[in-house]
């Protein structure tokens, strides 16, 4: 447990202006028009999270049913949940030796809003700390297709203003509830830099955001061998970066100190040094990765510096998944539009089509925009601002942000009102008024019912079949997945058929390309 004693706090009583908006002293919670949360917190560690844990307990206390809900959902055996639990305590026995003081006071007191309903899983303190590292542990166990993220930067010659901008999806997906109560965090702390950040309830660590000093953080995961404990987990670094580095030597710096357990990309924006840069951390190496000669820089989901260039993990990665061909969409694009534009920016990450415009299906990872993103991002780290995608996936409205007047008028905001610049904000994507969307949004639906049809044996009528071809039709899952209903059904016939048109569309992965093949071949004999 932290020593908590060195700090002295009175918490005051939160304070419901409205439905949507709660005030804590001079911090508030509230909702914007686009449906996200603005949160502003300020105060010494343990301040933190009881004034973050007090104004968004119920968002909290979601967020925590939801994700253990999920977990339920993927090992619905009892008796493997707790062999799963035993697992976990196990392998998080020496995390709190690797996570700063004062991060793990702040856990402490947002720990004191958790929900009691799930004590019977951990104490909540305990809890909330290994929550914390669960991207970390499902990202090492099982290399987890969860995440997806694609980050890219402009600058100099390649921007419209000459100015350092950079956008980023966060593809994590652990179903439509655990995004939708996003949270966009404003924190004042006592020691260190002001600083946003979009996360959820109950989540201290960073994911995407940006400091006063035009400092901005990003992850993407890399790919990773297995460790045998758990260490720092990723978030907790790049929040102590995001509060504590003002350009990128310091970043670097940060990040030499701790010892993570995964393999991630951070993705270092700085608008003292006017460029990116990434550093690349795993259990066994570090590396840093720059462009000297180049005013743009690309990431995906595998490593680029020399400490990476004999590493078979991620050289079977760039081989074998869907990173190396988002690599390339994001250059073809960035050459396309060669004096990039927050509008720009938006509209790569928006992006639904594959190399050369090909129509790849809605919902292909090998698309930049693979419809599921828990959020999309864009900052200008010289100016301050940034934008934040809303709901559905990033092609809601961006919303605008200008930390400038965020941080400066912030604690004079006692009735909880936005702290956006709608003048600012861009568009909604009109894909979300097309026959397209409404296709894609019942595909979705579909799917779930034919995986249901394949794992449980249930009966999928020829009109059901159809329906769910027509929804995504270029998506080369839809024909391998009805494709594998009618193998499983004993129509090898039909079954061939559906497998040969699936390979002729862009398969997401080496892996599922040679299962495919596999049935083919298999079928034909």
């Amino acid at each position: 447990m932290p020593n908590v004693a060195q700090y002295e706090t009175e918490l005051p009583e939160r304070v419901k202006v409205t439905d949507s908006s709660f005030t804590l002293g001079s911090d508030f919670l509230t909702k914007n028009q686009q449906g996200q949360w603005e949160l502003f917190v300020s105060g010494n560690p343990l301040e933190l999270g009881l004034k973050t844990g007090s104004l968004t307990r119920e968002l909290f206390n979601y967020q925590e049913q939801v994700f253990v809900d999920k977990i339920k959902d993927l090992v619905p055996s009892e008796g493997k949940q707790k062999l799963l639990k035993k697992f976990l305590a196990w392998y998080n026995r020496k995390m709190y030796l690797n996570i700063d003081e004062q991060f793990k006071t702040e856990i402490y007191g947002m720990s004191q809003f958790a929900s009691k309903d799930l004590d019977y899983i951990a104490e909540p303190y305990q809890r909330v700390l290994y929550f914390h590292g669960a991207h970390d542990i499902g990202h090492a166990l099982q290399d987890l297709a969860l995440v997806g993220c694609s980050s890219f930067a402009a600058w100099g010659e390649q921007t419209a203003d000459g100015k350092l901008l950079i956008g980023r999806n966060f593809d994590f997906y652990a179903g439509d509830e655990f995004a939708q109560n996003k949270i966009i965090a404003f924190v004042r702390p006592n020691e260190g830099y002001n600083f946003m950040s979009v996360t959820w309830g109950g989540f201290i660590g960073v994911l995407s955001g940006m400091n006063d000093q035009g400092l901005t953080v990003t992850i993407n995961a890399g790919k990773s061998s297995i460790p045998f404990v758990a260490k720092t987990p990723i978030s907790i670094l790049t929040r102590e970066i995001l509060q504590y580095a003002s350009n990128i030597e310091e970043a670097i710096a940060i990040a030499k100190k701790r010892k993570v357990f995964v393999s991630e990309s951070i993705f270092i924006g700085s608008a003292k040094d006017k460029k990116a840069a990434v550093i690349e951390v795993s259990p066994k190496k570090f590396g840093v990765y720059e462009v000297p000669n180049s005013n743009q820089l690309i990431c995906s989901n595998h490593f680029q510096s020399a400490a990476y260039a004999d590493d078979s993990n991620n050289q079977k990665h760039i081989l074998e998944s869907h990173s190396q061909y988002r690599f390339d969409r994001m250059a073809e694009l960035l050459a396309k539009s060669q004096k990039m534009s927050v509008k720009d920016a938006v509209s790569l990450l928006r992006n639904k089509e594959g190399l050369d415009e090909k129509a790849i299906g809605y919902g292909n990872e090998k698309a930049l925009n693979q419809l599921l993103a828990h959020h999309g991002i864009v900052f200008q780290p010289e100016d301050l601002k940034v934008w934040v995608s809303s709901n559905p996936y990033q092609l809601g409205e961006f919303v605008a942000y200008d930390l400038n007047t965020v941080f400066s008028e912030g604690s004079e905001n006692n009735k909880a009102i936005s702290v956006s610049r709608p003048e600012a904000n861009i568009i909604a994507d009109p894909f979300l008024e097309s026959e397209a969307f409404l296709k894609y949004e019942n595909y979705r639906t579909l799917s779930q019912k034919v995986w249901e049809a394949i794992a449980q044996n249930k009966p999928l009528t020829p009109e059901e079949q159809n329906a769910f071809i027509e929804s995504n039709p270029e998506f080369w899952e839809v024909h391998y997945l009805i494709g594998l209903y009618n193998k499983n059904k004993g129509y090898d016939r039909l079954a061939l058929t559906h497998f040969e048109m699936a390979h002729t569309k862009e398969v997401t992965t080496v892996p599922d390309r040679e299962q495919l093949e596999k049935y083919i071949r298999k079928l034909k004999r």
